[in-house]
This record gives C-alpha cells, structure tokens and sequence, in this order.
C-alpha cells in the first residue's frame, strides 16, 4: 500500500487535472438523466395493477387522467374551456356530462346519483375529467398538466398522480440546490469547530462535492433516478464518505510530526494508512445500501445502487484526489491553522468505565418504551397528504372531498364478451358497495335513461374497445385508507366472480399493492442488512461474540429513533421505516468498529481490561464524535427546510440517529466490554497479548 501511496502522490498533478476533465461528461450526463417523480411506477411490472396500468395504455391509449373541478362557469364557458384543453398536445380527451350528450338532454334527467357526482350541491363547481395518451408519470404527460394550468389560469384545478407529480417536480427543482447547501454549509461549521484548520473543511467538501457529480453523472447507467434520490444523494453522500477525509486528515497529521520536512513522505504513508482503514470500514455502509437492493419495490435499489456507488467513489477520491488537493493547499492551510474548539472528551473515560452498570440499567430501562413506541409508530402512504396544502393537487384533492365527498377513483378493465346483462350486474352490486359514488361504464349508461344513440361514438370507444371493457368507480374514500383498501378487496372479488382475469387498476390499487409489498420488504431488507453487516464484522474483527455486541448495539440506536414518533404520534413516511434502519446501521456501526479495534489493540498490548476500555474512548470518542456531528449536520438542516414530508422525515430521523447512535456507542459499548471482556477475548482473535 505505501508503493501505491507514493505514486498517487507522484502523480498528484495529473491526477487533479483528470478529475477536473471527469467533471465534464459528467455534468453533461447528469443534466441529461430522466428524474422520475411517481412512485408508484417503482412497483413490480409482474402485478396485475401495473398490468392493468399498460394495457390501459396500449388497448385504450389513455394512460394518465385527471379529475379536475370547473367553478363558476356557465355550460357554455366549460365547453370552450373543453375545447381549449382538447388541443393541447397528448390530452386525449375531455369528458365532462356536455361532451358526452353534446347538452341535448337536460341536466335535471339525470339519475341522482350522477347529478350529485358531477355537480357540487353546495357550489357551481363541475367535474370534468382530462385523459391523457401517455402513461400519468411520462414527461409527455406532465409537459400537458403544466400547460393545461398555463391555458385554464385557474379556471380548472386538476387533481390525480399527475398533477401531484408535476407538483412535486416544482419543489424538487426548487428546492434541490438548497439542500447542498445546507448540508455543505452545517458541515463546514462543524469542521470549523473541530478541526485544525479553517481552509481544511473547504477542501473536504470541495473533494467530496466532485465525487457527487460523478456519482450522479453516471448514474446513465440505470437510465434514470427517482426523485428521492435525486434529492437525497448529496446529501447522504456528503454524510456517509465525510469520515474517510477527516482520517487521511488525521492520519496526514500525525506522520507530518514524525517527517516535518518531508510532506510527500507523510501523505504516502497517510494514503497507505487510510487504505486499510477506509476500504474496511466503508464495506459495512457499502452493504447497507446493497441490501436496499433486495427489495422489490425497486425504489430502494434506485437509491441503493447511487449511493453504494457514490461511498465507493467516496473511498476513490479520498485517496486520490483529496491527497493532491491537501498537497497543492499545503501552505494555505498551515496558514490559516488554529486550535480546535471543541473539548477533548477522552477525559470522560475514566467516568463511563466507573459507571458502566447504572449506564446498563438506564439503557435497559429505555429500550422497554423504546420498543414499544417502535411498534406503535404510524406509517403513511399517501404522498399528497403531507404535501403542502396551497400546491394545485392538494387543493384541487381537498376540494373533491369537500364539495364532491369525493376521495379516490378506480378503474375495473374486464373482458368485452361479458354480456351487457352481466356487466350491468357487476356495476351494480360495486355501486351497492358502501363508500362508492357511483360506478359509471357503457353497460351502466345504457341501461339507465340516456339514449345509446345521444352518445357519442368517440365516447363509447373510451368504455369497450371490442377487447376490453372499461368502468370508472367514484369513491368517497380517501387513498391509502383501511376504508378504501377493503373497498378494493370487495371490488376485486365482485370483479372475478364475472371475469376471473378482469383488474382493478387506479392509484388507490397501486398504493393498496404498496402497501403489501413494502411491508415484506421492510422485513427482507432488515434481515439482508442485518446478516451482511454480522458477516463483514465477523470478517474483519475475527471474532465471534463481537458481530453480536456491535449489531445489538447500533439496532438497538435504530430501535430508539423509530420509537421516538411513537409518543411523539408523528406519522413516518412509509420509505423511512424500510431504509432508516438499513442507512443507519451501515453508517453508524462505524463508529463502533473503531472503538473495537482500539480496545483489541489496548488488550493486545497487554493492558487489563478497565485500562483497555479506557484507553479506546480516549482515542476513538473523538473521531466517533466529529462523524456524528458530521453526520448531524449534512441531514438536520434539510430535514428542516424541505416541504416534502418524505425527504423532511428521513434527513430528520437520519440526523437523530446519528446522534443516538453515538450515544450508544460511548456509553453502552464500553459498558458491554466490561462484561463480556472474557466471553470477547476468548472468542476473539488479536485480543490476547502476544508471547
């Protein structure tokens, strides 16, 4: 390692000449990589929703819809406000009771049920639907929503995925640049406080910062990236890969004091020192984000593929790239050199080895309601309700609700051969079903007092293209509700009792799929995360009983921060409690395999037990503490700033693990070591002092 630290030392100059090139194609590739904003596109293809969801497309060419809300305007208004809307590119079409009978049969003809679907008793608002020919989260798509909004200038609010979508795009390209600076700039004032040098801090997150654009500009290879991690990946990044700098840093340091003239001397042998320690600690962050890849909902590979690739070129860098920075930096640094701010706390050694049994006590004590409020934590799926409440589809979903008792809408595709009889049934008993408005499909209309021959040809097409039939369900519940997930499961079976392969297909049946699915990820992801650490450690550590001691330890942190929101009766975005865990074991369990590895080379050395305990706080307690308020720092502030809930609530919980995880580490992990020292050493390799 040390021969290949003093060639990257040699090579400084074309190493930072090629990393400035890389920048680039980089910047150029990640400008032209597809953000997607939807979810819900994230679910298994194999599933009969997103079955449905294609031949919607294919079969009936209409993918994406909106229900929007038409207030204040005469018939005569709404349809030329329908014919505006019409021409723009990808609307397919523009259905409201006027467009169908072409305003021939009075409104009062209708049954009752329809009068009080389409038109507000309290208001003149009318419901209009808007289709579109592209798929509800296509970029197409989402060009026609935000033009629709242009043209209309709030004569028409729309509501469904799309809009939220386009909703949530607005924030994010709004809001996105502020999150990197906000990481950058909390962490440049934690390092300002603990480290030794003004000018060093810049240079970390300059060198970290360059490796994000590499990250992100080869994220090509996926095709796209989802908006979470978009939002997420610099600052995760930042979070994650900071400690591997502050240890060349420390490591640069301390040769510097045994070679004072010879600064090249010093790096070489600081980059073979931080190869060995960085490659090993990074595997277990590393194996975190991998074993988002178990999942099925495949947002967590999304997320787990940048970011695993991000902490590998994280490593990379660190070695390459920061050392020639360092080098080139080398007289400004020194220049602006000051004493750190920040207290050593290796002097509370002495009082953690002293009070390790009431430190097991109370940690005992904590973790009863801990696990309880884990237990008891409430999880959300509905992306629009934590939202802000003055965005369109917000507004537009609220005033459904309010004016329409209108929650969700569904959609049921079964076979054209069913005849019109039965189909008729079927629509019937949904209609019966408690919590349906109305259940609308060919069968339904002609059946009831409206003419086949006043319809027209264009809108039968929409309900029955010869192959497929198509019904809309109207429901007063909202998505992602137990109400409305029952009122699939009925729908579903009264569905099958007329076509075995007919589908109910809608946001709300995605999101009911949602459901299921990440449920079985959360516990597939625990478990994959959980074993990959445990073998990593019993890799590294060679032991036995220590994979047990630290994943305890740092699962019990987890434990901890996903208990808090249950007496706090705050509701956790479902996403948060699948990867939290996972990010924060990988992370965090750092912080206890640096601590284990100084308390192995104390006992090896010879030193007893309390004297080895002591020995690694002493020189582990405050490189553990700088990570995590690294760590704080790069997560706290956006978990402040973002107005999406989802990106809000996991920096939150990430930057409270980090602390939580640190203060498990420097009171219960020594306090573990103290009692389980025999049990360590005699099923531990390196830990008994040498013959």
């Amino acid at each position: 390692m040390l021969n290949l630290g003093k060639k990257i030392v040699k090579l400084r100059v074309p190493i930072l000449i090629i990393s400035f090139l890389l920048l680039i194609p980089s910047v150029i590739i990640y400008l032209n990589t597809r953000i997607n904003y939807d979810i819900l596109s994230y679910l298994p293809k194999d599933i009969e929703t997103m079955k449905g969801q294609e031949i919607l497309v294919d079969e009936f060419g209409t993918g994406g819809f909106s229900v929007c809300v038409v207030d204040g305007m005469s018939e005569k208004e709404i349809q030329k406000l329908s014919e505006k809307i019409k021409k723009v590119d990808h609307v397919e079409k523009v259905i409201w009771y006027g467009s169908v009978t072409n305003l021939t049969i009075p409104f009062d003809t209708f049954p009752k049920e329809v009068q009080d679907t389409i038109k507000s008793k309290d208001s003149d608002a009318t419901l209009m639907m808007i289709t579109f020919d592209m798929a509800s989260s296509d970029d197409a798509t989402l060009n026609a929503v935000e033009e629709i909004r242009e043209i209309t200038k709030g004569q028409c609010i729309q509501s469904g995925m799309s809009a939220v979508v386009v909703d949530i795009k607005k924030i994010c390209n709004t809001e996105a640049l502020m999150y990197v600076v906000l990481a950058a700039g909390l962490s440049a004032v934690v390092l300002s406080l603990t480290m030794d040098s003004f000018l060093i801090p810049l240079i970390f997150l300059f060198s970290i910062g360059m490796v994000i654009v590499y990250n992100m500009g080869t994220n090509f290879i996926t095709g796209e990236i989802s908006f979470i991690t978009q939002a997420l990946v610099a600052v995760l990044q930042l979070a994650v890969t900071l400690d591997y700098s502050i240890f060349l840093w420390h490591s640069y340091q301390e040769y510097r004091e045994k070679y004072p003239d010879e600064k090249e001397r010093a790096m070489a042998h600081a980059i073979s020192n931080t190869i060995s320690s960085v490659v090993g600690s990074s595997i277990t962050t590393i194996a975190g984000f991998i074993a988002m890849c178990f999942m099925t909902f495949t947002l967590g590979v999304d997320l787990g593929i940048v970011m695993a690739k991000g902490v590998v070129f994280g490593v990379i860098a660190c070695v390459t790239i920061l050392p020639a920075l360092i080098l080139t930096f080398d007289g400004a640094i020194e220049k602006t050199k000051h004493r750190p701010i920040m207290p050593d706390l290796g002097r509370i050694s002495n009082f953690i080895t002293k009070a390790y049994i009431p430190f097991l006590i109370i940690f005992a004590i904590i973790m009863v309601p801990a696990i309880w409020g884990y237990n008891h934590t409430d999880v959300y799926y509905d992306l629009v309700g934590t939202l802000p409440k003055d965005l369109e589809s917000v507004v537009a979903n609220s005033t459904l609700r309010d004016e329409f008792d209108m929650g969700a809408t569904h959609m049921v595709l079964f076979d054209s051969n069913i005849s019109s009889k039965d189909g008729a049934k079927m629509i019937d008993e949904i209609s019966g079903l408690d919590g349906v408005k109305m259940a609308v499909g060919l069968d339904s209309i002609l059946g009831s007092t409206v003419p086949s021959e006043v319809i027209p040809k264009t809108y039968k097409e929409i309900l029955d293209n010869g192959k497929y039939k198509l019904v809309f369900i109207f429901t007063e519940y909202k998505v992602a509700s137990d109400e409305v997930n029952d009122q699939i499961t009925k729908i579903q079976d009264i569905v099958k009792k007329y076509d075995e392969k007919g589908m109910v297909i809608g946001e709300a049946p995605c999101t009911k799929d949602l459901i299921e699915i990440t449920d079985i990820d959360f516990k597939t992801v625990s478990t994959v995360s959980i074993v990959l650490v445990f073998i990593i450690i019993l890799c590294v550590l060679r032991s036995v009983s220590l994979p047990v001691i630290l994943v305890a330890v740092i699962e019990s942190a987890i434990f901890i921060n996903m208990g808090i929101p249950g007496f706090t009766h705050t509701t956790l975005p479902f996403i948060a409690s699948i990867v939290i865990g996972t990010i924060q074991l990988g992370a965090t369990v750092d912080y206890a395999i640096l601590m284990t590895n100084k308390y192995k080379k104390a006992r090896h050395n010879g030193l007893e037990k309390k004297e080895a305990i002591q020995s690694a706080l002493r020189s582990s307690l405050q490189s553990v503490l700088v990570s995590a308020l690294s760590f704080f720092a790069a997560t706290f502030g956006v978990g402040l700033y973002s107005s999406i809930d989802m990106i809000s609530s996991l920096c939150s919980l990430l930057a409270r693990g980090a602390i939580i995880s640190f203060i498990v580490v420097a009171f219960v992990l020594p306090a573990l070591f103290m009692v389980f020292d025999k049990l360590i050493i005699n099923t531990s390799m390196g830990f008994k002092p040498s013959k």
